[in-house]
Order: structure tokens, then C-alpha cells, then sequence
């Protein structure tokens, strides 16, 4: 078997598109042209990988094997064209940066301001997702870097590099009941409704692993997978959540919430710099790293 790139971005661009002409398009060939090769594809490896339904090219069980590696494999030669050609133009590239929501909302956007005037010649783009989701781009070769908050992990390929400290606060309005106590216990919280973060957030999954840790029943009323849509529940009044200290702070300096440490919490949180040790560090990464670290001081 020997497969060219063409044929597994072929197999790519039809579980995007299901439509053949779509394909030719997107790829500058004609109908007959991309139709030759999935034919090809299916000879070669004596299995059918397309079926038409309802007007559409859908992909086989088989298919769908061959579309994970085609993905990989995809990513990989786009990174490789990427990296090597960052040697014949100096200060030019391009960088993909994944994000979860703390260090993409609070940490990125001064570092990438900087980072662009820096060296203007270089493209970067950023994705805010959450960290198990940007551990897996990471994986999947589709992004460069990363920036994730989340609690020590080791995760091959991935090597990992801590940036900060990402402090897990008790967040609540300035008339809240428990702004009157300095110090706060667990079993204070389990008597306020609790707003919960969505089930794929790292905050979450501490949250859990505190609440079972100091034995409380959380009065969980509320599930948002927006930080800030949690803010703004929490200045109305009655509610209280976990919530990073970086993205409180703007809201603390105007008066708007208050916030404590969380009691009797043995679990540490940081914001990593993190990349696949498959992939060759290029020139414009190790740039944008150094920048970060001195950024992050």
C-alpha cells in the first residue's frame, strides 16, 4: 500500500463535506479526478471506504478507521511544510496557540499583543477550548502550543512547563452572608446555591474532587460553561462558585465581588505551557515561548 497525501486529504475533506464536487473544489481537481482516486484507495486496500446515502458520500466503518490516521497524518505534513520553511525566511511563520479559558482570556491576549509587535512577520492564531480538549489538539498535531490551567499532569507526548500559579477562589456579591466571615468552612458553602462550571472544565473536576474530599452535598442549582455568565449570576447576589483568581480581579478592584481562599483545599492549580514532543520546537515556537516566560514573571 502506499498512499499519497492527496488520497488521505481526499478521505479528510469527504467526512467534512460528503460531497464530491465540494472535494474537487476545495482541492482544485476535477469530479472524475477525486472519484478515480477513492476507487484507487478501495482497490489497494480490497475494502469499500465510501457510500453514497440520500446524495451524500458518507464513509464507511472502514473509512472512518482510515480518516483518524488520515487526520494525523494530514496535520503532520502541514506542520513539517511549516516548520522547514521557517528556515528560509527569517522572522516569518506561522504559530497555532490552544488555549483553555483562564490563560486565554486573562494571560494571552497582553502576551500576544506584545509578542505581534514584536514580530510583526509572523502569523498567530489562538482557540480558547477547554484543557482536556486542548491536551488532545496537542496530541492530534493540530495545534503548536498550548496554554492550560489545570492541576499537575503527565500526559505523553505532551511535555509540560509551568508558567503560574492559577489560584481557585470562593467567589460572591460584597452583600452576600459570607463577606462577613474572614474565613470560610466547608460546610458554609454547602448552605449557599452553588453555581457549577460545565462537566469538561477543569474547575469542575475540582470542584467535585473537593466537595467528596471534605464530604459536602453541594446545592448545585446551576450548570454554566461560561466563566463569565457565572460572574454575572454571582453579583445578583445569592450565589457562590469556584472560580480562578486572575479572572476575578477586575471585578474585586471595582467593588463588584469578593472572594475568599477555599477552605481545607489541599489541590494546586497552574497555567502550563505545553507542547508535543513529536513535533520539532521551531524558531518561531521557542520566540514565542521565551516571550511568554518573560511576560509570565
Amino acid at each position: 500500500m502506499n498512499f499519497s497525501l492527496l488520497k488521505l486529504e481526499i478521505v479528510e475533506l469527504l467526512e467534512k463535506h460528503k460531497k464530491i464536487t465540494a472535494v474537487a473544489e476545495q482541492l482544485g481537481l476535477k469530479q472524475p479526478t477525486v472519484t478515480f482516486h477513492m476507487k484507487s484507495m478501495e482497490q489497494e486496500l480490497g475494502v469499500q471506504l465510501f457510500e453514497t446515502r440520500a446524495g451524500k458520500t458518507m464513509l464507511t466503518e472502514a473509512g472512518r478507521s482510515l480518516y483518524h490516521y488520515s487526520v494525523k497524518i494530514n496535520a503532520l505534513a502541514q506542520e513539517a511544510g511549516r516548520v522547514v520553511k521557517e528556515f528560509d525566511e527569517l522572522g516569518r511563520g506561522t504559530l497555532k496557540i490552544g488555549a483553555s479559558y483562564v490563560p486565554g482570556t486573562y494571560l494571552l491576549p497582553k502576551v500576544l499583543s506584545g509578542f505581534a509587535k514584536a514580530y510583526p512577520r509572523i502569523t498567530l492564531s489562538l482557540q480558547v477550548k477547554t484543557a482536556p480538549v486542548i491536551r488532545e489538539l496537542l496530541r492530534n498535531h493540530e495545534i503548536d502550543l498550548g496554554l492550560l490551567s489545570t492541576e499537575p499532569f503527565q500526559s505523553a507526548p505532551l511535555i509540560a512547563e509551568t508558567v503560574c500559579e492559577d489560584e481557585l477562589v470562593v467567589v460572591f456579591a460584597p452583600r452576600h452572608r459570607l463577606a462577613a466571615h474572614p474565613q470560610l468552612y466547608p460546610d458554609q458553602l454547602a448552605e449557599a446555591p452553588f453555581l457549577l462550571h460545565g462537566p469538561e472544565s477543569s474547575t469542575r473536576q475540582m470542584t467535585d474532587r473537593w466537595a467528596q474530599r471534605n464530604r459536602v452535598q453541594l446545592k448545585a442549582h446551576m450548570e454554566l460553561d461560561s466563566l463569565e455568565a457565572i460572574k454575572q449570576v454571582v453579583m445578583q447576589g445569592e450565589s457562590v462558585s469556584f472560580v480562578s483568581r486572575q479572572a476575578v480581579q477586575r471585578e474585586v478592584e471595582r467593588g463588584e465581588l469578593e472572594f475568599r481562599p477555599i477552605p481545607q483545599n489541599p489541590f494546586k492549580r497552574y497555567v502550563y505551557c505545553a507542547y508535543n514532543a513529536d513535533r520539532r520546537q521551531s524558531a518561531v515556537m521557542e520566540r514565542f515561548i521565551d516571550f511568554l516566560r518573560k511576560e509570565a514573571q
